[in-house]
């Protein structure tokens, strides 16, 4: 995507930047020309308002935008689409970091527009970078980002997993980082079996995506995601309803491609692994089946109560792998289940974690970048509802509570408890567009994730 910044113009028009609080002195100081305008506008003084300001000539003089009570980088969000063309220089980002302001100008200019024969026209809005802004971070963060927002967004037609694989192989090459692929049957032989047989049903073989980067010296951070690229239910199917949006069942897996791409692109002196099981859970007649009892890379058995209960199933061996070395910290992100949705909506995404320092460093991360979560608890008392009577653990328990919790203690089961690991349940879509956060895919809690593991590095 191309962004709307430049790095200066010979002529340029000023966005004055008002708080709420301040905005009936900051009215009073006007003209009363000015005063009837903004009237005439309907810009009130409330947050997110924004008004060009004209001159004597009748040609826009500038600009003025309303911070909320609270600002955060989204009262920045909009700012390159709601502009009339031309170049804009914000006279200051107040209380939000002009690195963060150029970030949510960035964002709001995300479409996804592929598949579209008459593309979008450029508005023709440039605006000059923030003064104090970091040009290179605020590029890698809204590169990042809207990478994964393109991978989500893209129709399963177009990103199966083979297209998740490349795209990994693509960033991978970008950060000279090293990756392999384990696809089809050689899953089996090298031991990942629940990827295989929730994926063994596609004619799109799974696979295992696995990249390092960074020095084998440094502490290891690892990162595993639900690479679900279509999810029909397998054969506890779902209804057509519930399998309208299945194209976004890899966000997780595209959040963290996301989380990658930010820590490789700012160097962060991590030793880095990235792990995706990517599958497609179709119906055909090698589907496994309800009750089915399947091996899993640590060894215990898992009794299939609900084929639709996929994620946790490649999740697993992945994260069993993934905790083997032992990382400093682990992350997971998934599309997992829609109980958590029904407990905190579509845009707080659930947090799960085995360690209290962890959990508050992604907590305060999550408010210090506006980026939110919420911590849900790892309640021992839900583990015999996994109790199955013919194996060690059963994926999907026959009770209709707790469904976020009952899938975050099965991923426990693969984590030993001196791994600090952190587990997120989200939507990974917006489902209607806000400032900076256009409707489609989303890398939800991407840029809280990268904050905390960036505090834990520097401070270590």
């Amino acid at each position: 995507m191309a962004l709307p910044f430049v790095d200066r113009s010979s002529s340029s028009l000023p966005i004055q930047i008002v708080g709420q609080s301040s905005w009936k002195k900051w009215l009073k100081e006007q003209s009363a020309a000015r005063r009837g305008w903004l009237e005439s506008s309907g810009v009130a003084g409330r947050a997110g308002d924004l008004a060009v300001l004209p001159g004597r000539d009748g040609k826009a003089a500038g600009a003025v935008l309303v911070l909320s009570a609270r600002p955060s980088l989204w009262d920045f969000g909009s700012l390159a689409t709601r502009l009339p063309a031309g170049t804009w220089r914000l006279s200051d980002t107040g209380s939000v970091s002009p690195t963060d302001a150029a970030v949510a100008i960035g964002l709001g200019t995300w479409r996804f527009e592929r598949y579209r024969s008459n593309k979008a026209k450029a508005a023709g809005v440039k605006i000059i970078w923030p003064a104090g802004a970091d040009k290179a971070r605020a590029t890698a963060m809204i590169e990042a980002i809207s990478l994964a927002r393109d991978l989500i967004t893209t129709p399963s037609s177009d990103m199966g997993p083979a297209e998740l694989a490349a795209a990994a192989q693509e960033l991978a090459k970008q950060h000279k980082a090293r990756i392999k692929v384990i696809v089809g049957d050689d899953l089996l032989k090298q031991n990942y079996p629940m990827v295989h047989a929730v994926g063994r049903a596609s004619a799109r073989a799974p696979r295992l995506i696995d990249l390092t980067w960074g020095r084998d010296s440094d502490p290891k951070v690892t990162l595993v995601g639900k690479g679900v690229c279509f999810d029909t239910g397998g054969l506890d199917l779902k209804p057509a309803s519930g399998m309208l949006n299945m194209k976004k069942d890899m966000g997780g897996a595209a959040t963290v491609m996301a989380v990658a791409a930010m820590v490789m692109a700012n160097k962060l002196p991590v030793r880095l692994r990235l792990l995706v099981p990517a599958v497609e859970n179709s119906v055909s007649g090698n589907a496994f089946r309800p009750l089915d009892v399947v091996p899993t890379r640590k060894g215990i058995t898992v009794e299939i109560g609900n084929t639709d209960a996929e994620g946790r199933l490649i999740l697993c061996d992945a994260l069993h792998e993934g905790a083997s070395e032992k990382p400093s910290m682990m992350v997971d992100c998934a599309t997992l289940t829609g109980a958590a949705r029904v407990a905190l909506g579509t845009e707080l995404p659930a947090l799960f974690c085995n360690d209290d320092a962890l959990a508050d460093d992604l907590l305060d991360a999550g408010k210090a970048v506006t980026d939110p979560m919420w911590r849900m608890p790892l309640f021992a008392g839900y583990r015999r509802l996994l109790d199955s009577k013919v194996a060690d653990i059963n994926n999907a328990p026959g009770v209709a509570f707790g469904g976020a919790i009952t899938a975050a203690l099965y991923l426990k089961e693969f984590v030993p408890d001196d791994v600090p690991w952190a587990h997120f349940d989200m939507m990974a879509w917006n489902n209607a567009s806000r400032p900076g956060r256009p409707e489609g895919g989303e890398a939800q809690a991407a840029r809280a994730i990268f904050a905390a593991i960036e505090k834990r590095i520097r401070s270590s």
